[in-house]
């Protein structure tokens, strides 16, 4: 996988890869030279195969699209070495993105598949425990909130995803342990799953009356695109906290609203250049870049900032797979979801089912929400540390720069995992990276009536 981490796209453009394209068999042919490609040959084939097949997918030519698909299947494997196992499920999800040109043919085999949400807590639960990125994310976010709340006696946090109580349980054990005494702590739990809910309430309720800690737990049932911020119940004297560990970018998702709002010229140049594409190209079915926008994450940003936070802590993932087009997004999404199986390949078995299970259930499904989905269908919009900051800023917040204490656990944490890949980059924020890729940030930020700082 050494040449897919690479940043200067020559795995892409390489001359093995030329040499490759000459030899691809003509329609109807077998393969059965692939077999014969040494591991790093295949890799590099593979890349190619999956380039390939997304240029054949948006142009519309479907048979050369099969056949490349034909050709991938030959090669690659989900129990077979880093690039066999991503590229099955990056084949997957452009075969889904051919599929939904006929909408009844793919209603019909998706129609008695039922998402089992007990899969989905579990691999979501294994992410956090094979990977370092959400330990590290829940450790800067309680150091954070614990350095603003220095001096507060009533504190509310609202958690826009609260799945993890190990979070919050740490957090309960370091106020109690604060000199003057803990304050009088409530969490706002904000998750889709009652059941999810339920289970956080009971743990921490139980480690604060452990503690003796005066606790409350606040559960909101709700989607995060359906929230109601009343149901958050933001009390006057409380200091407010939101942690938010990738959630935002789901609110990305652009739908009819900004198109709706545009000026008449605009609708105009978006419609002739949509009328240009063939039905197929991915680039018809999209946003048009000019008006990619999301009145929705708009909206919910400047109601978390009127509800005034004095720290706010957003973890996200640092990759751009927020673009109209689908060759840019698949090429993004190679390198991010790479480096993501190396980091599995480095620490678990092939064998391993906990592996497999990340790998199907949780980074196979957000590869093929990336790829083969348009619209509001697409959730998985990840963007950049850059951008967010840019959004943030134009919603009102400042950023808080992360302290010297919160980068120290945070490398702390890394060298403590056993692994020598894993990387920190620090800029006000931190950014967690694989080698140099980097793959998901920390940054906090304050409201309206704190435009304090962090010493770092």
């Amino acid at each position: 996988m050494g040449p897919m981490i690479q940043d200067d796209g020559s795995s892409v453009t390489s001359s093995p890869l030329q040499f490759f394209s000459m030899m691809s068999p003509n329609l109807g042919s077998s393969y059965p030279w692939l077999r014969e490609l040494k591991p790093e040959e295949r890799g590099l084939y593979l890349i190619h195969l999956l380039l390939s097949c997304a240029n054949h997918v948006s142009s519309g030519s479907l048979d050369n699209a099969n056949l490349a698909l034909e050709q991938i299947s030959q090669l690659a494997a989900p129990d077979g070495d880093t690039m066999q196992r991503m590229a099955s499920y990056f084949a997957e999800a452009l075969a889904e993105r051919i599929l939904k040109s006929w909408p009844g043919m793919y209603r019909a085999l998706h129609f008695t598949k039922m998402p089992v949400i007990s899969e989905e807590i579990l691999a979501r639960k294994l992410f956090f425990e094979l990977f370092p990125f959400l330990k590290l994310a829940y450790l800067v976010t309680n150091q954070s909130i614990i350095e603003a709340m220095e001096g507060e006696k009533m504190v509310h946090i609202i958690d826009l995803n609260a799945s993890e109580p190990a979070q919050w349980i740490a957090l309960i054990q370091a106020f109690s342990a604060r000199p003057g005494g803990p304050p009088h702590l409530r969490i706002t739990g904000v998750h889709q799953h009652k059941e999810v809910l339920d289970q956080v309430a009971h743990r921490v309720t139980q480690e604060a009356e452990k503690l003796d800690l005066p606790f409350q737990f606040n559960p909101v049932v709700s989607k995060l695109e359906n929230l109601d911020v009343e149901k958050l119940c933001v009390k006057t004297g409380e200091a407010l906290a939101i942690s938010s560990v990738l959630q935002l970018h789901t609110l990305l998702g652009s739908d009819d609203e900004p198109l709706r709002k545009s000026s008449p010229l605009a609708l105009m140049k978006y419609a002739n250049g949509a009328n240009r594409q063939s039905p197929s190209n991915d680039s018809a079915s999209s946003s048009p870049p000019s008006l990619n926008t999301s009145t929705k994450l708009d909206g919910f940003l400047s109601a978390l900032w009127g509800l005034s936070p004095k720290i706010m802590v957003i973890a996200e993932h640092d990759s751009n797979h927020n673009g109209s087009g689908l060759m840019e997004r698949l090429s993004e999404a190679l390198y991010f979801y790479a480096a993501l199986f190396d980091c599995l390949e480095s620490t678990l078995p092939r064998t391993s089912v906990e592996r497999r299970r990340v790998e199907n259930m949780l980074l196979g499904e957000e590869i093929k929400n990336i790829i083969s989905c348009e619209g509001g269908e697409r959730r998985e919009r990840h963007e950049k540390i850059e951008k967010w900051m840019q959004r943030l800023d134009m919603a009102g917040f400042g950023i808080v720069p992360l302290s010297y204490m919160g980068m120290l656990q945070a490398r702390q944490l890394l060298q403590g995992y056993g692994c020598d890949g894993y990387r920190v980059k620090e800029n006000g924020c931190v950014v967690i990276c694989w080698q140099d890729r980097p793959l998901f940030s920390v940054s906090a930020w304050s409201g309206p009536d704190f435009s304090f700082g962090i010493d770092s």
